[in-house]
This record gives structure tokens, C-alpha cells and sequence, in this order.
């Protein structure tokens, strides 16, 4: 009997790890691990959920006209070039399946989001990493890294884990240089955390090559749902939504996507919430000693001396019901991702790491 045996590309994936949620032996941990919102979604989204209770047998929108409608409202957007999925991970696996495959060759930053390899693989390209400028996206080494072979380059601006971000004039520039065959795919999941950026909306307008990734999980407080969104080129959008499953998002998840989306009084509080904790939380560890990149995000990307003191950190945290992220699978062993949480959250991870750091700096002891 013939083995059975899984496409090229699907035994070389390493499965995702998301941040964890709990701690063995420790009760009423705080969560740092996974950017989600602390304030949660607003009253208008939970309302909006509620009552979607009163149709659980009926199947949902197949085409989300209601949700696109209402980002198109909200961004100034045009509806029909608009694809809704579970997550913005789903749109990122829909492009691989639509424009990658056996030798197409997918672009990735060396500390870019682990779903961007995984879906290159899955679809069977092969994914290729080029390296950053101190954890900053690098333009000229993705330019160079292309070849006839290129069809997609994924880049997340800002990006996670690092919290960087570059100019529009650079993503321009990307854009430009990239060969005709090629799609720039800019992930925005973190675009609203930015005061006044569109997430790449300008650029998607003025080419044809250039399509952007948004999700609810972030600000809208919705990871819950798994609710994302793209935009692209009608042509694009065309293709994705012929592999696009008719019913991929519940109808609870559009209604809440949807209150949300509209609830833009909401957001900006949010974002500004999550701006002044930021800067808080990332002045406290500089008095410690404990360098970070400026952040674009809602979480610090903090710079431990060494692997072994992050790891230490980390353990610390975890006995004292602290759960924050270690990034040594984005390659980045001595760092340490921390969401930005509410007030009592960002002292308390503060207090915490004070106090392994004061115990014992290089962790030896800890």
C-alpha cells in the first residue's frame, strides 16, 4: 500500500504558538501576551453580538455586504473591493492559495509575523526571509531578494513583534521596485493604533499591486470573533473571493464587526488609552535600564542583556502571574513582548520586573 503523504510544503511548518494564557499552579493571571485590547469591545458591539442570539439558525450574509458597507463608510472605502475573513490570517492563507504555489517564491522580514511562512508553505511556495535594520524593515533587502519567481511580499507596518513601522514614501518606494509579477501585501493589524495613518489605503488606491489586511482583533477588541478584512484592486479582491468560503464569518461575528466599526468615538479612546500606558510602560523599563524601539503598536518589545536573562524574566513574571511573550521564534532570543495593558497592569509588570531585576540582573539566581 502507498504511503499517504501531505503536499510539499506542509511537514516543513512549524505549527504557530500564541501566547499563552495561563500558568500551571497560578490563579487570577493577568495576560500580556497576545495585544488584545484591555478595554475590550464597546457596549455597541457586545449589544450587537447579544442579539444575534435571537437568529443562531439562520445562516449568515454570504457576501458581508452589511460589514463592508459600514468600513467602507468608516475609511472611505469603496465596498466592492473590499474581503471580509476569519481573521486577517485568513486573508493572508487566501492570497497564498490565490497567487502562490510550487516554485513562487514568498517574501517575509526575518521578524515578521509567523503566519506569512505558514501559509507560503502550506500552499507550497517557499518562503524567503530577509533580514531587517535593527528590527526596522529594510526596503532594499526586500527589493533585492526578489526574483522571477516572487509573487508575494508580505509586510506588516507596524510591525509585530518589534513595534516598528516605516514612512509611506519607503512603501511607495517598495512598491514601485517590486517585478511586475509581484503583490505587496502591507498588514495593518496594528494600523489603528497609529494616529492618523490609513494602513496603506493611499497607496492601494494609486496601484494595482498593492493590497492591505486589517482585523478586529486588535483595537475593536474582537480576537474572540475572528473577524479581518483586505483591500485591493477589484481584480485581486475577484480572486480572492472565488476561494473564499460562502459562509466564513457567523452572522454574531458581522454584527459585532460591524457595531464596532461604526463606533469610532470608541476607538479613539482606545487609542489614546493605549498611547499614554505605552509611553508609560516603555519609560518605567528605560529607568531600568531596559531599551525598546518606539513603539507603533500596543505592546513593548523590550530589549532584555542577554537570552538567558529574558528567559529568567519570563519565569519571573509567570511565578507572579504575569504572562508576557518570548520571541525567540521571530528571532529575537533576548527580547521580551509585553502588551500594553490597563493601569493596574502596566504597574503591576513593572513592579514585577523591578523586582527581578533588583534580585539579581543577570538571572543566575532566579
Amino acid at each position: 500500500m502507498n504511503k499517504i503523504t501531505p503536499q510539499p510544503g506542509i511537514m516543513d511548518i512549524k505549527l504557530y504558538q500564541g501566547g499563552a494564557a495561563h500558568v500551571t499552579g497560578v490563579e487570577n493571571v493577568i495576560k500580556l501576551s497576545s495585544n488584545e485590547n484591555p478595554l475590550g469591545p464597546s457596549e455597541a458591539a457586545k449589544e450587537a453580538f447579544r442579539r444575534a442570539a435571537l437568529d443562531l439558525h439562520r445562516y449568515p450574509s454570504s457576501d458581508h455586504g452589511g460589514l463592508r458597507t459600514a468600513i467602507a463608510d468608516v475609511y472611505g472605502l469603496h465596498a466592492d473591493r473590499i474581503i471580509c475573513g476569519a481573521g486577517s490570517d485568513e486573508i493572508i492563507a487566501f492570497l497564498c492559495q490565490a497567487y502562490a504555489g510550487l516554485g513562487t517564491e514568498v517574501i517575509h522580514t526575518e521578524h515578521g509575523f509567523g503566519m506569512y511562512k505558514i501559509s507560503a508553505l502550506a500552499a507550497g511556495a517557499t518562503p524567503v526571509e530577509v533580514k531587517e535594520r535593527e528590527r526596522v524593515t529594510d526596503v532594499d533587502a526586500i527589493l533585492a531578494a526578489c526574483t522571477d519567481k516572487t509573487t508575494l511580499v508580505f509586510m506588516a507596518n507596524p510591525n509585530n513583534p518589534t513595534g516598528t513601522m516605516i514612512g509611506a514614501a519607503e512603501v511607495a518606494r517598495l512598491a514601485d521596485g517590486l517585478p511586475p509579477q509581484a503583490l505587496l501585501v502591507l498588514d495593518g493589524a496594528y494600523a489603528e493604533y497609529v494616529e492618523g495613518y490609513d494602513g496603506g489605503v493611499t497607496l492601494v488606491e494609486a496601484r494595482e499591486n498593492v493590497v492591505m489586511t486589517r482585523t478586529f482583533s486588535k483595537i475593536y477588541g474582537l480576537g474572540g470573533l475572528r473577524i479581518g478584512w483586505g483591500y485591493g484592486s477589484k481584480d485581486v479582491i475577484d480572486v480572492l473571493n472565488r476561494v473564499r468560503g460562502p459562509f466564513n464569518l457567523s452572522q454574531a461575528a458581522l454584527n459585532a464587526a460591524e457595531a464596532a466599526v461604526r463606533d469610532t468615538s470608541y476607538v479613539d479612546h482606545c487609542r489614546a488609552e493605549n498611547a499614554r500606558w505605552r509611553t508609560w510602560l516603555a519609560d518605567a523599563l528605560a529607568a531600568m535600564g531596559i531599551p525598546s524601539d518606539v513603539s507603533c503598536t500596543n505592546f513593548v518589545l523590550a530589549r532584555m542583556a542577554s537570552q538567558k536573562e529574558a528567559e529568567a524574566c519570563d519565569a519571573y513574571l509567570k511565578s507572579q502571574g504575569l504572562i508576557i511573550r518570548l520571541v525567540a521564534s521571530y528571532n529575537l532570543p533576548n527580547c521580551l513582548r509585553i502588551t500594553v495593558g490597563d493601569e493596574a497592569s502596566c504597574r503591576r509588570v513593572v513592579h514585577a520586573i523591578r523586582q527581578f531585576k533588583d534580585g539579581d540582573a543577570d538571572g543566575t539566581s532566579v
